[in-house]
């Protein structure tokens, strides 16, 4: 019991399965009589829908059933939802554009939906998709959120003119309006988060069978938790939401992506209930570059009003997000309140004013990805205050050092509305210089140029606002055999969940690891869940899990007292075991359980099953410092990364052996934006980079070895004192890499550069500078 006990970097439990490919993801389900279904998509950015001819295909062998928009309309199916309010700078509400599962009055991005068929094989589904015949009228299209703003702009949707779906604001306009009169100097930066593909291993699935009988709808999906969905497909098709189960057997990988509500959810439940046999859809590569819900895409300028020793007096900053064709599930919490939280970085900042125009464009819908708004922040800010520090002649780490909130400072309150409540910022960042001997640079450097290269560091210091909903769930029920199964609402993509929450009930109860089963992802066997995201799950689902075992512990107490004739303030618990206080009366936890259960039925107490419900903070903030070292070969812009220093501080710490992979694994995506990844669009919004011979993905060889080290600074906001960890390396990545590029190339007078910094932006940079 020890060993998984909280704190230990014990292995994970599920690898045995992962590894010997024993896991079981959604396309690896089977059902009797199932059929088969491709969606017919749009090879427009931006076309009207004259007509949709099915005839043809639909006495194609095989063929059970076409689907289209029309069909849908007149159906009653309602469009998905875009769950997050904004309300606009003047007060009213945002646009609230539609989405239909399929078009049916015109297409708005490549790959949009206007045809769904049916079939007994995938091969006969394909071959009649190919025979649907859509006479589109093309439309102008507008790819470019900046461009879809303007004058003239090709208009996706009535509902939001001009593409501007909402004008958000945050902070104080007028008192920094204030700071910048006064200011000593101000320094500016404009900067391009660029477009990037979730590419999650695993594709997207839909597969819907139904109970006639029951008139229930199960939908077997890969999600980050079913609830969500569950609640909306109810909706969508006029059913209550007991006739609805999602079920989401292991996932491999979800990044935000899977978090939401998709047209083939529908799709699927549609056609199963109207043709009473399992429908299955699974996305293959193409369709998933097309049609997942992206990440970033976001154009900002930021500006900071300084004093004369370089003390920051005020920011403004303005961002025009792209969100696609239409609003995904919470597309509009992203570039708003997610990227206001921590825009101010953990700087000292006394005012602030932030103004966003989310606009639409002929481009796939974006979404939350891997940190959801505060990536797009944190490098927003960090860029910003290298560039304070390039501007005004002192070190990075001397900016950020004259203006780190201070520990006295806590709780701190940040102005955007945030409340820090921990944090040694200052400690940590001196930390990382020393692990990463950043006094020993200028030698390093020389022999780097000594070698025809140019060497460079960068500095990121990150913080995190964890979310998502302030509830979670836990239940556990004592089996026979000494089995014990306890249920959660959260929802593993890969990041060892069971693992984690099994230590949890180890440290809690004392039980043996072996004993224990994890279970997640159906949403009958557990009626409420958050789902994952926003790097939740340790603090939501480990609160549950102490509010459960605490119950149980009381009701042990009280079982024991039964069992033993004594008084419940008698019992003790102890590492798994209920004894009589001074006395060598005892039974093990797994033994209680089972005398309980017998004397439960005998109406004398309850059983040890548990179900609790906490309600909970659910925002930490995780931070750190990172530091990382690359070599630029100036003749072809090819850049090495040589070292990566981490120091984070994620509270108190589950299991350490998870938290360094998750990290390891934040930055490699990091590193893959920064570097190469681009989700572009042309001006007619096809998608150049649309599969994995255009698109880059990182590989092992461009990342380094990755020093890492932690500060526990425990968190003050919830009762276990840890800190979301999943997201922080994909914050802190590309900020660090590319301060790091930049610097390299100062000695040029390069003082920007764009992501991904390809060999050929590095080359053409430093060609321009020359």
């Amino acid at each position: 019991m020890t060993k998984f006990g909280v704190a230990q970097a014990v292995r994970r439990v599920e690898d045995i399965r992962f590894i010997t490919g024993t896991g079981s993801y959604s396309d690896d389900l089977a059902f009797e009589d199932q059929t088969y279904a491709v969606v017919v998509r749009s090879p427009y950015a931006h076309a009207k829908i004259v007509s949709v001819d099915v005839e043809e295909a639909k006495g194609m062998p095989g063929v059970l059933d076409i689907i289209t928009g029309a069909d849908l309309q007149d159906a009653g199916v309602k469009g998905l939802p875009s769950l997050w309010p904004v309300t606009n700078r003047d007060g009213s509400k945002r646009a609230e554009p539609p989405h239909f599962a399929l078009a049916h009055d015109k297409v708005r991005h490549v790959g949009d939906g206007v045809a769904f068929v049916v079939a007994e094989t995938l091969a006969q589904a394909r071959d009649a998709a190919e025979m649907v015949m859509v006479d589109y009228d093309a439309l102008d299209a507008v790819s470019d959120a900046r461009k879809a703003k303007q004058d003239g702009a090709p208009q996706l949707h009535d509902e939001a003119p001009g593409n501007m779906v909402f004008d958000f604001e945050n902070g104080d306009e007028a008192g920094t309006e204030e700071a910048f009169a006064k200011a000593h100097r101000t320094v500016r930066v404009e900067v391009i988060n660029q477009r990037v593909v979730a590419n999650s291993m695993e594709a997207r699935v839909a597969i819907a069978d139904y109970d006639a009988d029951a008139d229930k709808i199960t939908l077997y999906t890969p999600t980050q938790g079913g609830w969500g969905i569950k609640r909306q497909l109810a909706g969508c098709l006029g059913m209550e939401e007991d006739q609805i189960r999602v079920v989401t057997p292991d996932v491999g990988g979800g990044f935000g992506m899977k978090l939401f509500f998709y047209p083939e959810h529908i799709l699927s439940s549609f056609a199963a209930r109207k043709l009473k046999r399992p429908v299955r859809w699974t996305s293959d590569r193409q369709e998933a570059f097309l049609t997942d819900t992206q990440g970033r895409d976001h154009w900002s300028w930021a500006e900071m009003a300084i004093d004369e020793n370089a003390k920051f007096l005020g920011l403004k900053v303005h961002t025009t997000a792209n969100l696609g064709g239409y609003l995904s599930t919470m597309s509009c919490l992203i570039p708003t309140a997610a990227h206001a939280k921590v825009l101010c970085g953990v700087y000292d900042i006394p005012v602030m004013y932030l103004n966003v125009h989310g606009v639409l464009s002929n481009t796939t819908p974006v979404d939350a990805y891997r940190g959801a708004g505060r990536p797009e922040a944190i490098y927003l800010i960090e860029r910003l205050v290298n560039r304070i520090a390039m501007e005004t002649g002192l070190g990075a780490d001397e900016v950020r050092r004259r203006n780190f909130i201070a520990p006295e400072q806590l709780p701190y309150k940040t102005s955007t509305g945030e409340t820090y409540d921990s944090g040694e910022f200052k400690m940590i960042m001196e930390r990382a210089l020393k692990e990463a001997d950043w006094d020993g640079f200028d030698a390093r450097k020389a022999e780097t140029e000594a070698r025809g290269l140019k060497r460079g560091r960068g500095i990121c210091y990150y913080v995190e606002a964890t979310a998502g909903m302030p509830e979670e769930s836990a239940a556990i029920r004592f089996e026979e055999g000494g089995m014990v199964t306890v249920l959660v609402g959260t929802q593993s993509n890969g990041q060892g969940h069971e693992t984690a929450f099994t230590q949890l009930i180890c440290d809690r109860l004392g039980i043996d690891a072996e004993k224990i089963k994890i279970v997640m992802g159906d949403t009958d066997a557990i009626p409420t869940g958050g789902g994952t995201g926003g790097s939740r799950s340790l603090v939501s689902t480990g609160t549950a899990i102490n509010a459960m075992s605490d119950t149980v512990i009381e009701k042990g107490k009280a079982a024991a007292a039964q069992l033993f004739e004594t008084n419940a303030i008698d019992i003790e618990f102890n590492d798994g075991t209920f004894e009589v206080a001074g006395t060598d009366r005892r039974i093990d936890i797994i033994d209680l359980a089972e005398e309980a259960k017998s004397m439960a039925l005998a109406g004398q107490i309850e059983t040890l099953d548990t179900r609790e419900t906490a309600k909970f903070n659910p925002i930490t903030y995780p931070n750190g410092c990172h530091v990382c070292e690359v070599e630029v070969d100036p003749e072809t812009g090819v850049t090495d990364i040589v070292s990566w220093t981490v120091v984070d501080d994620f509270g108190r710490v589950v299991n350490p052996l998870f938290v360094e992979s998750q990290v390891h694994g934040g930055i490699a995506q990091g590193v893959g934006q920064a570097m190469l990844e681009h989700g572009y669009f042309d001006d007619d919004g096809q998608m150049l980079g649309g599969s994995f011979m255009d698109y880059a993905m990182p590989r092992a060889y461009d990342l380094p070895n990755i020093a890492f080290h932690r500060e526990e600074v425990p968190c003050k906001s919830n009762m276990l004192g840890t800190k979301g960890c999943g997201e922080a390396g994909c914050v802190a990545g590309p900020p660090a890499l590319v301060n790091g590029i930049i610097d390299a190339l100062s000695d040029y007078g390069v003082k920007e550069i764009d992501m991904p910094a390809t060999p050929q932006a590095v080359w053409r940079a430093i060609q321009a500078a020359k």
